[in-house]
């Protein structure tokens, strides 16, 4: 059976370190501020905005909740933007996603300042990953690169193979792991024969939005998987008619894989500490106590200080 590489527990470590150099931090600054801009109702969402900003409470740190109705309009929303790019009081800023239809998340992020951009999701900061240079990091990718990382997972030379080619996760995954001298093979829905290239997988990255996509048979024995997916799934046997279930089906792929993470409890709380970790790197950022190539995947906790 795979080794489970526990998420929650990377998180938790992660995160105390996180709040450690808070503390240090605040002793000459005020708390770092995270701005979450929220549009609509999408009950995932709101369970993850409530994720975030009682892990910023705990960790020390501010959060300030902007909520937009549905019906927000892409001028207005531009215009929160454009408010907290100039807010000397905000450290950084996260744009809540998916947004409503019709709106273009696209024309919303463009005009974000990268130094707030605690997602790296604006264009230059997804430019400077692609280019090798300093930049806020998207967090899921950021997280994914921590566990491997952390569970000595071998990067340079292996071929990693991920499902799902999003400029959330797929695209700046692939330019990470390229920069670890991985081999990547960056598969989608148009992909032929999908299964005969995830079994050539070292390191298998499912992120597809696709519940059990990937079974045991796709699997390269021994490979890392990292399961991106959060899917809700009918289940009658669950408290309330369902349950969360990733794009990978867990139990035939752990018997597979050489590590494996769970859904849920692997990489979703990953994400949530990169967040902390890139706010805390904004406001060091911004009071010149950092060095901008410190907010990359490379950085340290526990060696900036002011």
């Amino acid at each position: 059976m795979a080794q489970i590489i526990d998420g929650k527990k990377l998180a938790e470590a992660l995160t105390e370190a996180v709040t450690q150099e808070n503390a240090a931090y605040c002793k000459k600054h005020p708390q770092p501020c995270l701005a979450i801009v929220s549009s609509g109702s999408d009950p995932a969402s709101q369970v993850y905005i409530k994720t975030k900003v009682r892990a910023l409470e705990k960790a020390g740190m501010q959060s300030r909740i902007i909520p937009y109705s549905e019906t927000i309009s892409e001028r207005e929303l531009a215009a929160c933007v454009q408010n907290l790019n100039a807010d000397d009081t905000v450290d950084g800023i996260l744009i809540q996603l998916p947004l409503p239809y019709p709106l273009d998340s696209k024309r919303i992020l463009a005009p974000l300042d990268p130094a707030k951009d605690v997602d790296g999701f604006t264009p230059e900061n997804l430019g400077r990953l692609l280019t090798g240079s300093s930049g806020f990091i998207p967090c899921t990718p950021q997280g994914i690169m921590y566990a491997l990382r952390q569970y000595g997972i071998l990067l340079s030379g292996a071929h990693a193979v991920i499902v799902g080619r999003s400029a959330i996760v797929g695209k700046p995954l692939a330019a990470l792991l390229t920069a670890a001298d991985a081999t990547v093979t960056l598969c989608h829905s148009k992909t032929k024969d999908l299964a005969a290239l995830t079994r050539q997988a070292d390191i298998l990255i499912a992120a597809a939005g696709h519940p059990a996509l990937i079974t045991g048979s796709m699997i390269k024995k021994g490979a890392a998987v990292i399961d991106v997916g959060i899917n809700r799934v009918p289940d009658p046997t669950a408290p309330k008619g369902s349950r969360l279930t990733g794009d990978v089906d867990f139990e035939s792929a752990a018997e597979q894989a050489g590590w494996i993470t769970p859904v849920p409890g692997g990489v979703g709380p990953l994400t949530v500490a990169m967040v902390l970790r890139n706010t805390l790197r904004a406001a060091q950022l911004r009071h010149g106590c950092l060095p901008e190539t410190e907010t990359g995947a490379q950085a340290n906790t526990g060696t900036a200080g002011c």
